[in-house]
Parts: structure tokens; C-alpha cells; sequence
């Protein structure tokens, strides 16, 4: 058995992708016979589908010239293996991508349509689009993984393989991730934030309200920020950890050719395990987090199982990695990342619900104003980063007693290997969203928004805990991608440790306060580029509401393009700087100061990065549920005082859990992928 999985591993995780990515297809089909309702119906949904798709051509279009010159720039530096590994990584995280957000635009119209059947089809249907997007996902990243190794293990035949091209790979994958996961941000909440401000606060008129002139940009920006940002941020951190987890293992363990293996195996036993886990999903009553959880917790016993057994296959005896560690320990180290994973989920749905303290706090405190809302939501937003963050440096403890930083690196991947059933949890939520749009937009029963409000509450929630699990799986990722340049950079020293991080070293504290401004900074010129945005887009609802006399009374329509034009540029513009400052900075410090100046930057970054993307995530999103939980008859409902403090609070949550906070994530892989692919010039 044991020769079999070597010789054969890479073609095992190969054909697993390809099945995932076959089963994504045919979900698909299945979603696609699916009723799509009337002809109000499909105008509505097919002006969703064709501004977001507008939008990632244009997207795309200048990502595409970019990427040319990395290309070059990879080529004449490095070789034509890294330059292609960068091409291949980027294209499968922009197919992740555009694969996502085009399931959920043909998703939402038909989740309406069987609304009108009650909430256990709307419910099915909704979870089968976000399923399509969790196997393709997990499905492509796997397939570029275990795919390009494939390609250079037959390049390199008669010699090691040399993993540097897998690494630009995972440059490409990141990239694209923070254009997508950035300019996503940057439109959806841009025109979220215009159009409530205009909609709800100064006409008075109910969200996704068709009057409102920003309405269509809004839902558009559900699909390119949740749905294809999403895709394309978790698809990058699969591939990033693995490849991390590849590259420390060959480190660490040159002679061991099986540690080259375990992530792809880890990779393809999970897939199957979370395409099995999906069936358990099953909806009783209206208990539609537990129904989703089933799902999430099968898939987590099911791929336990599948670790414990390809440890024992692996590493059946004590001497096959070091000393004293055996496949048990290795597996303890598995269970600590799905272990980690659970606990994530737990935290932030209780940071998150409308069922627990925090979002009724910050709804309590919107009775005595907008202020109070405010600082509530900040609190709240503040607390939420304490328990991840144990949690967290928990199972990095633990994990690192029974099978030291590799055993690090095996609970990220663990963690990761569950990202299919995850993402299919995330992407119900922006398909439910845009449902709700829709059946307001073309005066649906009442009963029908009811079912669409209590599945898009739901999808508030499981989005909010996606970005957790993607952030706090960053956090594990990085620290995996810093041990790895730290050998990187020991590599040729004879075995010794040559490069030490003191902190009496003023270039490691420069290093360290430099990185730790990084996300400050790239959060803020986030945040502005959505300011910016709203601006524009309330100065042109104001004006349609103010030239076209006929909005309010429904005897004209609005011009839905102008306010998707005006944020799809606002998005192509804003997000290029943020990305050219995190690729920048980590050449020019370690250039200029050296190799122990970026060590530091890497850890700064990392430090207060997770800290702010778990605050501005989580706090985001309590925001967002303390609205909707007054919306629910709580306080004096929609309209009442509260009501319109609690508008602000989620206006000013918005681009904290939509924009700044998810693309942090991206942000620190970037920092430490260019890292290490600049660690070999700095010695």
C-alpha cells in the first residue's frame, strides 16, 4: 500500500480535483433546470448578471496587463518553469473566480422562484449553488497544486524537484486574490453604503427598493465581492498553504520524499470527504444554521478519518520523520486544524448572530442614537479578537509538541483541506442576498420575502465565519510561509543556523514597526477608496431622485447603469496602489536592510494584520446583524430611531467586513510569497 501511495500520490490528488471539479459541473446542471421565474423576474437578474460580469472583463482587462509584466519580470529573474508557475496560478484562481460569481448570478433567480414553494426548496437550491462554488474552488486549487508538481517532477526527472515554481504559482494565485478580493470590496460596499444612505436615510424607502437608482449596483456587488472575491481569496490560500507546507517539508526533511506528498493526500481525502459531508446538509423545520453545520461537522468526521488512515499508510514507524514523532503525532496535529476550524466557526456566529449578546448590544445601544451604535460596534468589534486569537496560538502550541513546526504546518493544511464544504457554506450566503433583492425588486408576496430574509440572515452569518476561517488560516499559513523563508535563508550554512531574529536588532524592530503599519495602511487606503466611491454614487441617486420626476411614484426607472459604471471604476482605480504598496515593500526592505529587516516585517505584518482583519471582519458583521435584528420588530423596527442609528452602524460596518478586512488576508500571503522568492538574493 505504502509504495503504491508514493509512486501514485500525485495522480491520486489529480484525479480527486478533476472529480470535484466533474461534480461541481454537475451540480451546476442541476441548478440550471431549475424554474427561473417570470419575465419581471429574469430583467432584474439579468441586469445583475450582466453588470457583474461587465465589471470582471474590465477587472480582468487590467489584471491581465499586470500579470504580463510579472510574467517578464519572473522570466528574465528566474526561469521559464517559475514564470509559467505564476501564469498557471493566476489563471486557476481567476477561473475560481469567474466560475463562482456566474453560478450565483444564475443561482438567485431561481432560488426566488422556489421562495414561492416555501423555504426548504429555496434552501436547497441556494446551498446546491454555493456547493458548486466550494468543489470547483477546492477542486481547481488542488488540480494546480498536484498539477504543475506533475509537470515538474517529469522536467526534473532525473533530479530533485526544485519547488521555487510552485511558489510563484502561489505569487499568482495571491495576487489575483487581492485584485479580486480589493476591487470586489471596494464595489460592493461602495455602492452598498451610497445606496442605503440616499434609500433608507433621506427618501425613506426599503433596501433593494427598485426606485432606488443604485439598487442593481448593489446586488452586482454582492456577486463580485462575495461570491468571485471569495472564490478567488480561499482558492489562494489553499494553494499557499500547501505549497508552504510542500516547501518546509523538503526542508526540513530533504531525504523524505513522502512529506512532498502528505499535503496533496490531505488535500484529496478531505475533498471527498466534504463532497460526502455536503449530503448530510438537510434542512428540518427552519433550523437553517443547523442544517448547514450538519453538513460542516460530517465532513470534518469523515476527513478525520481519512487522515488517520493515510498517516498510518505514510508514516507507519518513529524513525520516518525525526526522533519520537510517530504517525500518531501527526495526526493529533491534523485533528488540531479541524479542531481550530469548529472553534472558529463557534466564535464568530457568536460574535455574529442575532441569537447572542454582542448584536443585541449593539441593537440595544442604538436606542440612544448613532453614537452609541457606533461605539458599541466598535467595542464588540475590539472583544472579537480575543478568542480566535487563543485559539489560535492554542493549536500552534500543541500542534508544534507533538510534531514541531511541521506539525504547524499540518494544521493549517488540515484547515484548508476543508475549504470546499466552507466555501459552499459562504456562497449560499450572496446567492440568498440577491434572492431577496430580486423578490423585493418585483413585488413578490410577502411570504416570499420572508423566506428569502430568513435565508439572507443566515448567509450574513455563515459569510462572517468563512472570512474568519479564511483569516485565521492566513494566520497559520504565514507562519508556516516565515519558517520556510527562515530555512530558505539557511540553506548552504552547513545545517547551522545562521540567520537569528534578535530584538535587540535595531534593523528587526525597524522591520517588525514597519510591517506592523502595513495593514494599517492598506486598510485605510481601502477604506477611503469606498468613501470616495459612496460619494459619487449618493450624489447620483440624489441626482436621478431630483431629475427624473418619476422615480418615487413608479411611472419611471431609474438609470440602474450609471450608479454600476460610476463603482466599477471607482473599484479598477482604487485597488491598484494597495496592491503595488504589498508587493513593493517587502524588495525594497529587503534590499535596503536585509534579510533579518524583512524577517521582522513578515512577523509585524502578520501580528497586526490578523488582529485588525478579525476585529474589522467580525465586528462588520455584528454591525450588519444588529440592523436586521431591529428590522425584525425589535427596538421599534424598521423606521424607528433605532432603526436609523442602527443604519449608520452598518454603513460604517460595511467596508470593514467587505473591503478592508477580507483583503488583509490576501495582503500578508503576498507579503511573505515575495519573501520567499526574494530570500535566495539576500544571503
Amino acid at each position: 500500500m505504502v509504495p503504491f501511495l508514493i509512486h501514485n500520490s500525485v495522480l491520486i490528488a489529480i484525479f480527486t480535483s478533476l472529480f470535484a471539479i466533474t461534480y461541481g459541473l454537475l451540480l451546476s446542471y442541476k441548478v440550471m433546470q431549475s424554474p427561473r421565474g417570470d419575465k419581471k423576474m429574469n430583467t432584474i437578474a439579468d441586469a445583475i448578471s450582466e453588470g457583474a460580469t461587465a465589471y470582471l472583463k474590465r477587472q480582468y482587462s487590467v489584471v491581465f496587463v499586470i500579470g504580463i509584466v510579472l510574467f517578464v519580470v519572473l522570466y528574465f529573474v528566474f526561469d521559464l518553469l517559475s514564470a509559467a508557475g505564476f501564469a498557471v496560478g493566476a489563471l486557476f484562481s481567476a477561473i475560481a473566480g469567474i466560475v463562482g460569481m456566474s453560478v450565483a448570478v444564475r443561482s438567485n433567480i431561481r432560488t426566488a422562484q422556489a421562495a414561492k414553494k416555501g423555504l426548504a426548496g429555496a434552501f436547497s437550491l441556494a446551498f446546491s449553488g454555493g456547493a458548486v462554488t466550494g468543489f470547483m474552488v477546492s477542486g481547481l486549487a488542488l488540480l494546480a497544486i498536484s498539477g504543475f508538481y506533475y509537470v515538474l517532477e517529469q522536467v526534473n526527472i532525473l533530479q530533485s524537484v526544485n519547488l521555487r515554481p510552485l511558489i510563484a504559482l502561489s505569487f499568482g494565485s495571491s495576487l489575483i486574490s487581492v485584485f479580486a478580493r480589493l476591487g470586489g470590496g471596494i464595489f460592493t460596499k461602495s455602492a452598498d453604503v451610497g445606496t442605503d444612505m440616499v434609500g433608507k436615510i433621506e427618501k425613506g424607502i426599503p433596501e433593494d427598493d427598485p426606485r432606488n437608482p443604485g439598487v442593481i449596483a448593489d446586488l452586482v456587488g454582492d456577486n463580485v465581492g462575495d461570491d468571485a472575491g471569495m472564490a478567488a481569496d480561499l482558492f489562494e490560500t489553499y494553494v499557499v498553504t500547501a505549497v508552504a507546507v510542500m516547501m518546509l517539508g523538503q526542508l526540513l526533511f530533504p531525504h523524505n520524499k513522502m512529506v512532498l506528498f502528505f499535503p496533496l493526500l490531505i488535500g484529496a481525502v478531505s475533498t471527498i470527504g466534504s463532497i460526502l459531508g455536503s449530503w448530510f446538509v438537510r434542512l428540518n423545520g427552519n433550523k437553517i444554521m443547523t442544517a448547514l453545520y450538519q453538513g460542516l461537522g460530517a465532513s470534518a468526521v469523515l476527513s478525520l478519518g481519512g487522515f488517520y488512515a493515510i498517516s498510518s499508510i505514510l508514516f507507519p514507524q518513529t524513525s520516518t520523520l525525526k526522533s519520537g514523532v510517530s504517525f500518531i503525532h501527526l495526526f493529533y496535529t491534523l485533528s488540531v486544524g479541524v479542531i481550530i476550524t469548529i472553534g472558529l466557526v463557534i466564535i464568530t456566529e457568536y460574535f455574529t448572530s442575532k441569537k447572542f449578546g454582542p448584536v443585541k448590544q449593539i441593537a440595544n445601544a442604538s436606542n440612544t442614537g448613532h453614537g452609541t451604535n457606533v461605539i458599541a460596534g466598535l467595542a464588540i468589534s475590539m472583544k472579537s479578537t480575543i478568542l480566535p486569537i487563543l485559539l489560535i496560538c492554542s493549536g500552534m502550541l500543541i500542534s508544534y509538541y507533538f510534531a514541531g513546526l511541521y506539525g504547524i504546518a499540518l494544521s493549517a493544511m488540515s484547515m484548508l483541506s476543508l475549504a470546499g464544504i466552507v466555501v459552499a457554506i459562504d456562497a449560499f450566503g450572496p446567492i440568498t442576498d440577491n434572492a431577496g433583492g430580486i423578490a423585493e425588486m418585483t413585488g413578490m408576496d410577502k411570504k416570499v420575502r420572508e423566506v428569502t430574509d430568513a435565508l439572507d440572515s443566515v448567509g450574513n452569518t455563515t459569510k462572517a465565519v468563512t472570512k474568519a476561517y479564511a483569516i485565521g488560516s492566513a494566520g497559520l499559513a504565514a507562519l508556516v510561509l516565515f519558517s520556510s523563508y527562515v530555512q530558505e535563508l539557511n540553506v548552504g550554512a552547513s545545517g547551522l543556523t545562521s540567520t537569528i531574529f534578535s530584538l535587540s536588532d535595531p534593523k528587526v524592530l525597524v522591520g517588525l514597526l514597519i510591517g506592523g503599519a502595513l495593514p494599517y495602511l492598506f486598510a485605510a487606503l481601502a477604506m477611503e477608496a469606498v468613501g470616495k466611491a459612496s460619494i459619487a454614487v449618493v450624489n447620483e441617486v440624489r441626482r436621478q431622485f431630483k431629475e427624473i420626476k418619476g422615480i418615487m411614484s413608479g411611472k419611471q426607472k431609474p438609470e440602474y447603469g450609471k450608479a454600476v459604471d460610476i463603482v466599477a471604476t471607482a473599484a479598477i482605480k482604487e485597488m491598484i496602489l494597495p496592491t503595488i504598496i504589498t508587493v513593493a515593500t517587502p524588495i525594497a526592505v529587503g534590499f535596503l536592510l536585509g534579510s533579518r529587516a524583512l524577517g521582522g516585517l513578515l512577523v509585524g505584518s502578520l501580528i497586526t494584520g490578523l488582529f485588525l482583519a478579525i476585529s474589522m471582519t467580525t465586528g462588520g458583521a455584528a454591525w450588519d446583524n444588529a440592523k436586521k435584528y431591529i428590522e425584525e420588530g425589535h427596538f421599534g423596527g424598521k423606521g424607528s430611531f433605532a432603526h436609523q442609528a442602527a443604519v449608520t452602524g452598518d454603513t460604517v460596518g460595511d467596508p470593514y467586513k467587505d473591503t478592508a478586512g477580507p483583503a488583509i488576508n490576501p495582503m500578508i500571503k503576498v507579503i511573505n510569497i515575495v519573501a520567499l522568492l526574494i530570500a535566495s538574493f539576500l544571503k
